[in-house]
């Protein structure tokens, strides 16, 4: 089979673009089309680009996707999305698409900015993917006029039927949040749907423990086993990539001048390749990997990380406003009114409410609410892994939400959760950007399963917690979110609560 091609991944949920390429190529996933928030976010253009370029060197062919909009509301916005930083990543050779377009409201209404970067794709030849959970036919219809090819967010058939009539090339999506792929199949066959030349698969940058069965050879043995015809199967992570981003003349397909990407299958009902050939060496022979390869240089990269150079306040720790957040699911944040006293020193655990803090990553401001439906009995917790590299308090009590914030400056960036039960803490350093761990794939697997187990003990109730506290800023997600700006309202537009200067 020619190797698997994963279009749509986020390669910074605490394993590095790297690591992640290495572990799915084992699997037989040797295409990876990457996002590039977090080096938008992170490094200068300079230096991003080159990151792509040294990235793209090792056996995994990788390309990138490049936003126009930051996915929040962030004072940097007009720094980050210049016409001369876009203009590069748009025409850069390793960059294949535009989005995913969280900011499609903005297009929609008018903003003639984002309606050049998406005219600019076009010229290019390079498609523009959308973000549209919930799109009616109405706005699927105004977008494909405005210029978006794809969109990721069906969550049901009737969902995909949408999409498809639209003229969208469709993704089917299995990832840690939305788990949907067997019951997607099973409503497209009832509806009647044989083709599937239109339809793609991903991941969506799951957590890590999502991977440990495989990447895209999990989502083609799901498919497979909900009785799809195998050659339609392995079109979907293949040639029907290749086509749609108009790469077919060098991945998709075992043919003359492609890169020898090749999977070697027991049987075509067990997607796990038992050979893999990536860029015409061997990886893994016979189930046994044999050739491992060599390790990235962070050192240009990490070393342009800014430390934490300033101490918490006692005014940091002022929880006053009468608003506070509900995490009333994985990611949905709805406003609430507080109805606690926060000026205590700790919380009880009799309630689900946590003093949160967000705090700029350079200390020039603050915001300070409750947070509700996050944990019972976690203590403290500081952590810079967040769209905006941001850093987020959140706890029962104020000295262990204190003394996490001091390991999370001594380490310069990380998860770190403290509390008096030595069962209930965690430090995980994030050296790459306060996002990534610098261990490979398996050993990220590891202690993302003890920091979930870690927040299970605290009574976090959700599924996927590290989603929770990276999309806290995340304003293509209802209903409020904590922005650099303040507290946002999603559907308004406005913000209810602005940030306090430090």
């Amino acid at each position: 089979m020619p190797g698997y091609i994963e279009h749509h991944a986020h390669p910074f949920m605490l394993y590095h673009p790297r690591a992640f390429a290495d572990y799915a190529l084992n699997r037989g996933t040797s295409t990876i089309i990457n996002d590039n928030l977090i080096l938008l976010m992170h490094l200068e253009k300079k230096k991003a680009l080159s990151f792509i370029t040294e990235m793209g060197k090792g056996p995994s062919s990788l390309y990138w996707s490049s936003r126009v909009d930051a996915q929040t509301e962030t004072n940097r916005e007009n720094r980050l999305f210049t016409p001369q930083n876009l203009e590069d990543w748009i025409n850069h050779p390793l960059v294949l698409q535009g989005g995913e377009l969280s900011g499609w409201p903005r297009v929609i209404a008018g903003d003639d900015t984002m309606l050049h970067w998406i005219e600019q794709m076009k010229k290019g030849n390079k498609p523009m993917e959308g973000h549209l959970p919930g799109a009616s036919e109405k706005t699927l219809s105004q977008l494909a006029l405005l210029g978006v090819m794809s969109d990721h967010e069906a969550i049901t058939g009737e969902e995909i039927l949408r999409r498809l009539d639209a003229g969208y090339t469709t993704t089917l999506r299995h990832s840690s949040l939305r788990p949907d792929l067997p019951r997607l199949i099973k409503e497209l066959e009832e509806a009647g749907i044989e083709d599937y030349s239109r339809f793609l698969l991903t991941t969506d940058g799951s957590s890590p423990t999502f991977y440990e069965p495989g990447v895209m050879d999990e989502l083609l043995r799901i498919v497979l086993e909900e009785g799809v015809d195998p050659l339609s199967a392995y079109e979907m992570v293949s040639y029907n990539v290749a086509r749609h981003y108009g790469i077919e003349d060098m991945h998709g397909m075992i043919a003359p001048g492609r890169v020898a990407h090749l999977n070697f299958l027991m049987d075509i009902q067990d997607p796990t390749p038992i050979s893999v050939l990536a860029k015409g060496e061997w990886i893994v022979q016979e189930g046994r990997v044999v050739n491992e390869p060599e390790p990235f240089d962070w050192g240009a990269y990490a070393s342009t990380q800014q430390g934490i150079d300033w101490d918490l306040q006692e005014e940091d720790m002022h929880f006053s406003m009468p608003m506070g957040i509900h995490l009333v699911n994985n990611v949905l944040l709805k406003p609430y009114h507080i109805d606690i006293d926060g000026t205590k020193e700790a919380l009880s655990y009799d309630h689900d409410q946590c003093y949160f803090a967000m705090i700029d990553r350079e200390g020039k401001w603050r915001m300070n609410t409750i947070l509700k439906g996050f944990a019972t009995q976690l203590d403290g917790l500081a952590t810079t892994f967040s769209v905006t590299g941001d850093i987020v308090l959140i706890g029962k009590k104020k000295s262990a939400m204190k003394a996490a914030f001091a390991k999370l400056k001594a380490n310069g960036g990380g998860i770190f959760i403290e509390n008096e039960d030595e069962n209930r803490r965690l430090e995980l350093p994030l050296p790459y950007f306060g996002m990534m761990s610098d261990l490979e794939m398996e050993g990220v697997i590891d202690r993302h399963a003890a920091f979930v187990d870690v927040l299970k003990k605290s009574g976090y109730p959700h599924e996927d917690p590290l989603y929770s506290i990276f999309f806290f800023s995340s304003t293509h997600l209802p209903y409020v979110r904590t922005t650099a700006k303040g507290i946002y309202d999603v559907h308004k537009k406005s913000i209810l609560f602005p940030t306090i200067m430090r």
